[in-house]
């Protein structure tokens, strides 16, 4: 066996409440990598619902990679949240019409932080805010309940409101090796072969495997 289909939205036998979250995805501009999955017993499959102020017509994107873990009660806000902050009020007049309509903000009038990228093999703590344009790389950790503000750098813990590193979990130059292997990109039946060097601590080890390209 390769380890469980990528295709099947609950690769747990008998366990719904985890989700492959990248067969349930509806929306165009939400993209997710093979194997992320997203853990909640009250609805797995409603991932989307955590995607807050998504407008198509702001036309701003989630992508999440491969191997992330994300858990119940994450929330991701996007652009769409965004009230106009240069002028005296921040008040949105123009949405409720009725002669407020002439004050329906420019282009470029409302904040706009671009794309909200997670990385690959990224753990998303309980209840964790990921707040619009944020960048968090690969192998990254973002404990329960953070208010993640700004990027994070590849395989660094962050935590608390605002989110701030608490440490970086391997010596840089090892995080330049794991970043030059990306093993989730892997072939999956190479993936499976070694797991244990994936899931060890010995970067040499898992060089040793690296698979030929």
């Amino acid at each position: 066996m390769n380890g469980p289909s990528p295709e099947n939205p609950h690769p747990m036998a008998g366990f719904p409440q985890v989700c492959f979250i990248k067969n349930t995805v509806k929306s165009p501009n939400i993209e997710v990598g093979d194997f992320t999955y997203y853990d909640d017993p009250e609805d797995s499959e409603g991932f989307e619902r955590n995607v807050l102020y998504h407008f198509d017509f702001i036309g701003d994107r989630l992508i999440i990679g491969k191997f992330c873990a994300i858990a119940r009660g994450v929330k991701f806000i996007m652009n769409g949240a965004n009230h106009k902050i240069s002028g005296i009020s921040t008040y949105p007049f123009q949405i409720f019409g009725n002669g407020w309509e002439k004050a329906m903000p420019q282009p470029g009038d409302l904040p706009y932080k671009g794309d909200t990228v997670i990385g690959n093999d990224v753990w998303i703590g309980y209840e964790s805010l990921i707040m619009p344009g944020v960048k968090i790389g690969d192998g990254a950790i973002i404990s329960s309940r953070s208010v993640v503000v700004s990027d994070v750098e590849p395989y660094t813990i962050v935590g608390g409101n605002p989110a701030s590193p608490i440490r970086r979990r391997f010596a840089q130059h090892v995080i330049g090796q794991l970043l030059d292997m990306a093993w989730w990109n892997w072939p999956i039946e190479h993936i499976t072969e070694h797991l244990q060097k994936i899931i060890g601590g010995d970067i040499d080890a898992l060089k040793s495997v690296r698979p030929h390209t």
